[in-house]
């Protein structure tokens, strides 16, 4: 017999808010401060895979390569790099709406994160929604990144909850998609929000495909209304 959902779990960047665009923002910052470089050039070096996606070495090296660095300078552009970031993130469309509708369908909503607890629990609050969620796993409490398994295993853990009564958002096939259902876990991508230009060549087929993260309503709805009598 078919499981409902009970559970959401949702990856964060790029799946609740477009932080693509927050980086781009705050590397076209750092770029007009040192008056040297270009924004996508800049934006390059964190998806390089060299020191990761957050880490601020990225900056050190992109200075270095201007023939501009200083540590000052250098402390100064991670200050206006982290700001801008922060200033710039907003959510998609019908986010909050849409947890708010599946809390009232008694349906947990819980974010996944490869960030680290303080730049989550950071960008959730200025994205308005971190009161609304019901719990954050961030990179730092599970001590894995994604695609290992370990990551979802340790959050349907500590919530207590079953893969298959679980459903997992996020806008990576590779990192999100392919790991939540390889652990019995529904799936739904964020296509909304795919932003993998480096993992076009990686296919997987999800169950659902989003427009919009608020088609997440009518998912869980459709599960629950399959509940026996």
């Amino acid at each position: 017999m078919e499981q409902e959902i009970n559970c959401v779990f949702s990856d964060m960047d790029n799946t609740l808010f477009d932080f693509y665009h927050a980086k781009l923002e705050a590397c076209s910052a750092v770029v007009n401060n040192i008056g040297a470089g270009d924004p996508e050039e800049m934006l390059s070096y964190f998806l390089r895979g060299i020191y990761g996606f957050e880490n601020l070495e990225n900056i050190e090296d992109y200075l270095r390569e201007k023939y501009v660095f200083s540590d000052d300078l250098f402390s100064d552009c991670c200050q206006i790099y982290e700001e801008t970031k922060i200033d710039n993130i907003l959510l998609y469309d019908g986010v909050a709406e849409t947890i708010e509708s599946l809390k009232k369908m008694e349906c947990a909503f819980v974010v996944v994160t490869d960030a680290n607890t303080e730049n989550a629990t950071k960008r959730l609050r200025k994205a308005g929604i971190y009161d609304l969620v019901d719990g954050i796993f961030a990179h730092d409490m599970s001590g894995k990144k994604k695609p290992d398994l370990g990551v979802f295993e340790y959050a349907l853990n500590k919530t207590s909850r079953q893969a298959n009564e679980s459903i997992f958002i996020g806008d990576s096939l590779r990192r999100d998609i392919a790991p939540a259902k390889k652990i019995g876990m529904l799936t739904a991508y964020a296509a909304y929000g795919d932003r993998n230009t480096h993992e076009r060549e990686f296919r997987f087929n999800p169950d659902y495909r989003l427009n919009n993260i608020s088609e997440m309503v009518d998912i869980v709805q459709s599960k629950k209304s399959r509940r026996p009598i």
